[in-house]
């Protein structure tokens, strides 16, 4: 009989490479070890991808779980140095996205897996989204200010979760500067983050708790969606 399949495909040697990319970051070394990042680091990724996709269905049906090596869910390891003083062209992190299916980028809703050798995290909500997106979300806020308050300041969020991003530092234009939800509308990102350990990242149950983490920010997460007209 065959062995049964571990529930998390990640094992160390995905934080050991990136420490090493850390130490060695240059295409040279990279396609040296391409068959490394290959087996320690992507492809795990891509299995912990698929084995995600029917739980977070559990949370929305339209929150996408992607294998495709190129516009997946995990995102590329190629730094954009275009406009950039750093030139280092790898980044150091494995970052992997659920987002919605209507999104076609990092700014739609949708959740978000972090990990490189100095910080393990998920985030949950929009982070920079497009001016269109922000405005419906802010008009949302002032028709909905309790419903905003209820999924923003719910417990089970906040026992683990908190709200981080960029905030203008005066009134959106046009809207009051003293309107009470006038720190809610200052904002310019709508993420919650919880930060992890980072030997969670090699736990035997990962895609379940990755998917019980997300759980706890549901509420938040269909509010948000709902405010910018897509189905949740």
């Amino acid at each position: 009989m065959a062995a049964k399949a571990k529930a998390n495909p990640i094992g160390p040697g995905l934080l050991k490479f990136l420490r090493e990319l850390e130490q060695n970051n240059s295409r040279d070394w990279f396609n040296a070890n391409k068959a490394r990042y290959e087996a320690e680091v992507r492809e795990p990724a891509l299995e912990l991808i698929r084995r995600m996709a029917p739980k977070l269905e559990k949370i929305s049906k339209y929150l996408v779980a992607s294998d495709r090596k190129v516009g997946g869910s995990m995102m590329r390891p190629y730094r954009d140095v275009r406009f950039s003083k750093d030139k280092r062209p790898f980044k150091t992190n494995v970052g992997i996205q659920f987002r919605h299916e209507a999104g076609k980028d990092v700014h739609a809703p949708g959740f978000y897996f972090h990990i490189d050798p100095k910080s393990v995290f998920l985030g949950a909500g929009m982070w920079h989204p497009e001016s269109s997106a922000l405005k419906q979300i802010r008009e949302a806020i002032v028709e909905d200010p309790k419903g905003y308050k209820r999924v923003t300041g719910a417990k089970k969020l906040l026992e683990s979760w908190q709200f981080e991003g960029d905030s203008l530092k005066r009134a959106p234009k046009g809207y009051d500067p003293e309107h009470p939800m006038i720190e809610a509308l200052r904002r310019k990102d709508h993420i919650a983050v919880v930060n992890l350990k980072k030997k969670d990242i090699t736990r035997p149950d990962l895609p379940d708790f990755l998917v019980q983490q997300f759980t706890a920010t549901k509420p938040f997460m269909g509010w948000l969606t709902k405010a910018v007209g897509l189905p949740f």
